[in-house]
C-alpha cells in the first residue's frame, strides 16, 4: 500500500512538472559475437538500475522479461518483445533528484539484437521532469554508459565512443585527429581543449569531462606544442591553440565556416584548466546535439515503442490462445494505460518544444539585430577614416601567397567581404601566380564598388580595376548560387586580360551583393567557373 501511495504522489509530482529531454545515445554494440555483447549490455545495465532503486530487482528482471519495480519511490519498468527475427528489451528508471525538489530524473534504455543483420544496437534517452522555468544543471551520460563502451564495444559510424580522452602525443597523432575531424562519417562533436606554453594540471578536469560526454562528444587534448599542426593545416581562423577550447561539429571541412565551429577563449585566473562555465556549456553543446541529431524510431528507441509493441503482442496471443475475457480485460486495460502514459509525456514534450521553439526565435532575433547593428558601426568608422582623408585599408599587408589568403580576408575585410564555403576551398588549391593581384581587387570590392553600393548604386560599374584587370559581367556565364538558404544570381566577375584558361594566368572573380548583410559574397576565385556555357 504505501509503495502505490508512493507511486501516486510521483504522478502527481510530474504532473506538476513539464517533462525534456537532455541528450540521446545511439549506437551499434562491437565484438566478434554481437548477440552476447547485447546479452552483457543488458546485464550492465541492470546493475546499474539495480543500484538506483535500491536493490532487490525481481527474478524476471535477470531472464531480460517483462517486470515493473517500485521501491523508495523510484520506479524501474521493462518491456521485452522477442520473435524469431528480432530480440528487443527496453528499461526506463524515474529517480527522485537527491537535492531539488520535485525534479525527477528519467532513463529510457534499449538494447536489440537482430538476427537478419547479426548486428546489436544500444540506445538510451536522459529526460528530467520538473517545475523549474530554467534547469540549471551540467548534463552527463548516466554512469551505465560508460560501462556499456567500454565492455561491449559502443560506437556509432566511424565513432568509436571512449570513455578517455585522447591525448595527443606527436606529430602523427595531432595528424591522425585532423584526419578524425575532417572525417565525412564522424556522427559527434570532437571537443579539442589546448594548453598553453608549458601548460600542465589540464587532464584531470578533460579526464572528467571525457567521462561525462561518452557516446556525444570525443574529448581530445592537444599540448601547446603541437597546436602548430592544426594552424598550418586548417589555417588560424579554424584552429584552436594558447588554452582555448574548440567544438568541431560533424560535417566539418577546412573550408568550413568558423563561427560553425564554436571557440572558447581561456578565462581569466583558470590556470590551464577549462573553467566552469566553459565546461558547462561544452556538456551543453554536446547534449543539445545528440537530441538534434539523433532522431527517435530511426537512431533511437523510446521504451514507450518496445512497450506497446509488448503489449500488443501479448493481448494478441491471449485473445488467439483461448485464455479467459478476464485476462484479456487485464492485458487491454494494461494497454489503455500505457497509452495513457505515452500521451501525457507526448503533451509534456510538445509543450516544451513550444517553449524552446519561441526562446530560439527570440534569441535568434536579438543576434540578428545585434549584426545589423556591428555592420552599421563598422561602415560608421570607415566613413570616419575616410572623413579624415585616411584609408581604411592604408596598413593592410597584402597577403604573400594563397596559404594566408583565407586568413587575410577574414581579418583585413570583415563586414565588407565574405567568401563562400565553395571560394574557401578553392582557394587552399589556388593556381594563379599572383595572389597580391587577387587580393588588390578585393580591396577594390571592399571600397570602391562596396560604397557604391551602400550608397544606392544598382551594381553596374563596368570600369577597370587597374591595369589589364576590368571588373564586368559574365554575360553567358552567368549561374545561380546558393547562399544563406536563398538562391542568387551571380552576373559579375573581375577578370585579367586575355581569353586563356591557363589557371596560372586566368583570375577570375564572381561575386553578387547581399543587400541584408551589406556584404560582397564571392561565390567563386580565383579560376574561371565551370558553367552550363562552358
Amino acid at each position: 500500500m504505501i509503495e502505490k501511495e508512493a507511486l501516486v504522489m510521483l504522478r502527481r509530482v510530474r504532473s506538476q512538472a513539464r517533462e525534456q529531454e537532455l541528450l540521446r545515445v545511439a549506437g551499434t554494440l562491437g565484438g566478434a559475437d554481437p548477440k552476447a555483447a547485447a546479452q552483457l549490455a543488458r546485464e550492465e545495465v541492470l546493475k546499474w538500475a539495480n543500484e538506483r532503486v535500491g536493490g532487490d530487482l525481481p527474478a524476471p528482471a535477470l531472464q531480460g522479461l517483462t517486470f515493473e519495480h517500485l521501491k523508495g519511490g523510484r520506479t524501474c519498468v521493462a518491456a521485452a518483445h522477442r520473435d524469431e527475427k528480432s530480440d528487443l528489451w527496453a528499461l526506463r528508471v524515474d529517480d527522485p533528484d537527491k537535492t531539488v525538489a520535485q525534479r525527477v530524473w528519467t532513463t529510457e534504455v534499449v538494447v536489440g539484437y537482430d538476427s537478419a543483420t547479426h548486428q546489436s544496437m544500444f540506445s538510451l534517452r536522459l529526460l528530467a521532469s520538473s517545475p523549474e522555468e530554467s534547469l540549471r544543471v551540467e548534463p552527463a551520460v548516466p554512469g551505465l554508459v560508460p560501462r556499456v563502451a567500454t565492455l561491449c564495444g559502443l560506437a556509432h559510424g566511424s565513432s568509436h565512443f571512449e570513455s578517455r580522452p585522447w591525448i595527443i602525443n606527436s606529430e602523427a597523432d595531432a595528424d591522425s585527429l585532423i584526419s578524425f575531424l575532417t572525417d565525412p562519417a564522424r556522427t559527434i562533436p570532437a571537443l579539442v581543449l589546448t594548453t598553453r606554453e608549458g601548460g600542465k594540471g589540464a587532464l584531470p578536469s578533460i579526464r572528467e569531462l571525457a567521462k561525462a560526454t561518452v557516446g556525444i562528444a570525443r574529448v581530445v587534448a592537444v599540448p601547446a606544442h603541437f597546436t602548430w599542426i592544426l594552424t598550418r593545416t586548417l589555417g588560424k581562423p579554424l584552429s584552436v591553440f594558447n588554452g582555448a577550447v574548440r567544438a568541431y561539429m560533424p560535417g566539418f571541412t577546412v573550408d568550413a565556416n568558423p563561427f560553425a565551429h564554436r571557440l572558447y577563449l581561456p578565462e581569466p585566473n583558470a590556470d590551464e584548466r577549462p573553467g566552469k562555465r566553459v565546461d558547462t556549456a561544452l556538456r551543453w553543446l554536446a547534449a543539445t546535439e545528440s537530441v538534434r541529431r539523433l532522431r527517435l524510431g530511426e537512431h533511437v528507441l523510446s521504451f514507450s515503442a518496445v512497450r506497446d509493441v509488448s503489449l500488443e503482442v501479448e493481448r494478441t496471443r491471449l485473445r488467439l490462445g483461448g485464455s479467459t475475457s478476464d485476462e484479456q480485460l487485464a492485458a487491454a486495460q494494461a494497454q489503455i494505460d500505457a497509452l495513457k502514459d505515452d500521451l501525457r509525456r507526448a503533451e509534456e514534450t510538445h509543450q516544451w518544444l513550444s517553449d524552446e521553439h519561441k526562446s530560439a526565435e527570440e534569441r535568434a532575433q536579438v543576434h540578428e539585430q545585434q549584426l545589423k547593428a556591428a555592420q552599421s558601426r563598422i561602415q560608421q568608422l570607415i566613413e570616419q577614416i575616410k572623413t579624415r582623408g585616411d584609408s581604411p585599408d592604408a596598413a593592410v599587408a597584402l597577403p604573400e601567397d594563397w596559404a594566408q589568403f583565407v586568413d587575410w580576408c577574414d581579418e583585413a575585410l570583415s563586414g565588407r567581404i565574405v567568401l563562400s564555403s565553395r571560394a574557401r576551398k578553392e582557394l587552399k588549391t589556388a593556381a594563379f601566380s599572383d595572389p597580391a593581384l587577387a587580393a588588390r581587387c578585393l580591396l577594390w570590392l571592399a571600397n570602391e564598388y562596396r560604397d557604391a553600393r551602400v550608397n544606392g548604386s544598382d551594381g553596374d560599374l563596368r570600369k577597370p580595376v587597374e591595369e589589364g584587370v576590368h571588373n564586368d559581367r559574365c554575360g553567358a556565364d552567368s549561374f545561380e548560387f546558393v547562399w544563406d538558404g536563398r538562391r542568387w544570381d551571380v552576373e559579375w566577375h573581375i577578370k585579367n586580360g586575355g581569353n586563356t584558361r591557363d589557371p596560372t594566368r586566368c583570375l577570375r572573380i564572381y561575386y553578387f551583393w547581399d543587400f541584408d548583410s551589406q556584404q560582397v559574397v564571392i561565390a567563386t576565385m580565383p579560376a574561371h567557373a565551370r558553367t552550363g556555357a562552358t
